[in-house]
């Protein structure tokens, strides 16, 4: 079923040429801006009413209110389900618990005597935190987004998603129960490029924000690049991607459970195996024909496992499949091999490594602790996860004594010269004449 790439008798290409032949969506966010832009100059120019009408537009919703009332938050967090309560409880619990460990501690080195440099960490004021709520609608997200903003200690969240005809204009129910879980009562309903411009730039209503995280579409990720600058964001999210390092050990079944299930995102979902047994390939399209034949969103999915982003990766041995997985820098890695943890610990690219048959990228959806919002299309490479650190900021705070100042004006006094800037100096030096 996947298209299969042999790399047995390539020789080495290095990071660059490996990462230009191995499958990858393609995903055009420079096209993209052209589209939204005239939507986000309408945003900046007009308002609430370009808001209403982008909205009216493209997602055939009219409305009259943007934010969704506390009093409907907090009806559908009390008709939640009671299976799918516990499990958000329990999975706000674990990502708690993981997300606390990330909180940075002061740290304050003394230089000299009399002369320090401390470290603080200082959380951003307000921000902004998007949620899908397109083909699945992801009430996960919100606990991703909002569960580090609130550990790292930021003191305003706005959630905006989608709305939905189905739910009256407003965003799913599952999603407005998990921010009621969360004691989160700013919500919007308001999606794509228009949302991003509300929150960057404020509209009648809603404060502009500090920061914008959260993943979504091309539309929202073409927003974040054309809004970068007047607000922070984390990253431009790319379709959902998962690559599966499997020698012959690992079991086909749930080698293709998980890439079936990676694919189930959308059409332009990636799912990626690479191994060293052509016995194990052959095994995993086998169980895949089957599990794809028997899913529910099979259209989907099969769009997914057939396109040009998804495929098998034959390697001569587990060297070259992890300079494989590293030139690719997966958003989620999965490792299935005798040995899974020396592996992992090989691995130097990845948003998120998950570790022998028992660790499917499912459970880090959902209930691991990990956070999902991961890095995609090889950012994996340079940029990290969503994490606490992602809604702080670190200041160092610099304090020096007279002698500490004295000890250290011949460096500087010695490098501004150097760079011809005497001003530089002169401001040190004029502090110690007697």
């Amino acid at each position: 079923m996947l298209t299969r790439l042999d790399l047995t008798a390539r020789p080495a290409a290095g990071p660059a040429g490996l990462a230009g032949v191995l499958p990858r969506a393609a995903v055009d966010v420079e096209a993209a801006t052209h589209l939204v832009r005239p939507t986000v100059e309408a945003v900046r120019r007009d308002g609430a009413a370009a808001v209403r009408e982008a909205t009216r537009q493209f997602d055939g919703v009219e409305q009259t209110e943007l934010r969704v009332p506390a009093a409907a938050l907090h009806r559908a967090a009390d008709e939640l389900d009671p299976e799918v309560r516990a499990a958000l409880h329990e999975a706000i619990r674990r990502i708690r618990l993981v997300h606390h460990a990330q909180v940075p501690d002061e740290v304050t080195v003394e230089v000299v005597p009399g002369g320090t440099v401390t470290r603080r960490h200082l959380p951003v004021g307000r921000v902004g935190l998007y949620v899908p709520g397109g083909l699945a609608p992801l009430p996960s997200s919100v606990l991703m987004n909002v569960i580090p903003a609130q550990v790292a200690g930021v003191g305003s969240i706005a959630v905006t998603s989608p709305p939905r005809p189905d739910e009256g204009g407003r965003p799913d129910r599952t999603i407005l129960a998990a921010c009621a879980l969360l004691g989160v009562e700013e919500v919007y309903a308001v999606g794509g490029a228009q949302a991003v411009a509300m929150l960057a730039y404020g509209v009648e209503g809603v404060r502009p924000v500090d920061l914008v995280t959260g993943p979504g579409n091309v539309y929202v990720t073409a927003a974040k690049r054309l809004l970068r600058g007047v607000v922070g964001i984390d990253a431009e999210a790319g379709p959902s991607e998962v690559m599966v390092v499997a020698d012959a050990t690992a079991d086909p079944v749930l080698v293709a459970a998980d890439l079936l299930s990676q694919a189930e995102h959308g059409p332009t979902s990636a799912s990626v195996l690479v191994t060293d047994s052509t016995a194990l390939a052959d095994a995993v399209d086998a169980a895949l024909e089957q599990q794809v034949a028997e899913t529910k969103h099979v259209e989907r999915v099969t769009e997914a496992l057939s396109g040009p982003q998804s495929g098998t990766v034959l390697v001569r041995d587990l060297d070259r499949a992890i300079e494989v997985a590293d030139a690719y820098g997966a958003e989620h890695l999965e490792i299935h091999t005798a040995d899974p943890a020396t592996v992992a610990r090989r691995v130097r690219n990845a948003g998120c490594v998950f570790v022998g048959p028992q660790s499917p990228v499912s459970l880090g959806d959902y209930a691991a602790g990990s956070n999902h919002v991961l890095p995609t299309g090889g950012c994996a490479r340079h940029s990290s996860g969503l994490s606490v650190q992602s809604f702080l900021r670190g200041i160092h705070v610099v304090d020096y004594d007279e002698a500490a100042l004295r000890e250290a004006a011949p460096y500087v006094v010695a490098l501004s010269t150097v760079e011809d800037l005497p001003a530089h100096g002169e401001a040190v030096t004029v502090r110690l004449r007697a």
